[in-house]
């Protein structure tokens, strides 16, 4: 198991990276923590193999943290700057995570991360009671309509979630519509299964909010919603188990 680090001076944003390490089988969560030098004393006394670092931070800048610990852990970068990509690389880092981070480019990056720290032939174990800190959250955070702009939303609010072209359409339980510039792709890897599941290449639902499914459309609110051909026989095998 590869030890990690979450580090953002934003606590949203190290809860989000604490989430999808959670969520990945050969990561383990040593801690989330908005201090640059908490992380470093971690880094320093050799709890951590990997540390998800934030650039911008007011105590310590991330390229002032890598010079400091001197390659005694492997860091992947996060940051909603790409100037800083150059700069990063130059000093050996794993990787370059842009913000907002979906959890399929998290997924990529923590791969190269494995193929440095862990031996060839090493198969990943799954975690299993695993201690960590901070939880996976039950919240999300999206990209909102400006820059550095996130809305945190509780999962147990999502009804269903319609993608238009090279946006989403957020439905929630408050009767909000909430609009995020993302994939549905990349929304979907960000949700947890269950309760959410893609039914059509344009929806992906909360089972949690279903009222009726009748033949190839389930009734969420007062929306009708298909089921599409491709995700028709898995869906019904989830819903059957």
């Amino acid at each position: 198991m590869i030890r990690c680090l979450a580090v953002d001076d934003e606590a949203y944003a190290s809860e989000i990276i604490a989430t999808y390490i959670n969520k990945t089988p050969f990561l383990t969560l040593v801690g989330s923590t908005t201090s640059a030098f908490e992380a470093l004393n971690l880094v320093q006394e050799g709890k951590v193999d990997l540390v998800f670092l934030d650039i911008q931070m007011p105590e310590l800048t991330g390229i002032q943290f890598l010079k400091i610990t001197g390659g005694k852990c492997k860091v992947i970068l996060t940051t909603a700057y790409s100037e800083y990509a150059l700069e990063g690389f130059d000093l050996d880092v794993v990787d370059y995570l842009l913000k907002p981070v979906s959890y399929e480019r998290f997924y990529k990056a923590a791969l190269k991360a494995q193929q440095l720290l862990m031996p060839a032939g090493v198969t990943p174990v799954q975690k299993e009671n695993v201690p960590v800190a901070n939880a996976t959250a039950d919240f999300m955070f999206i990209k909102g309509d400006t820059k550095n702009k996130f809305i945190k939303i509780n999962y147990s609010e999502i009804l269903y979630v319609e993608g238009l072209k090279n946006y989403v359409s957020i439905y929630t339980t408050t009767a909000q519509r909430i609009i995020t510039y993302q994939t549905l792709r990349e929304l979907e890897d960000q949700l947890p299964q269950p309760p959410f599941y893609r039914v059509h290449r344009s929806y992906i639902v909360s089972t949690e909010h279903i009222r009726v499914i009748d033949g190839n459309n389930i009734t969420i609110a007062d929306q009708s919603i298909p089921i599409g051909e491709t995700y028709r026989e898995d869906f019904f095998k989830m819903i059957k188990e």
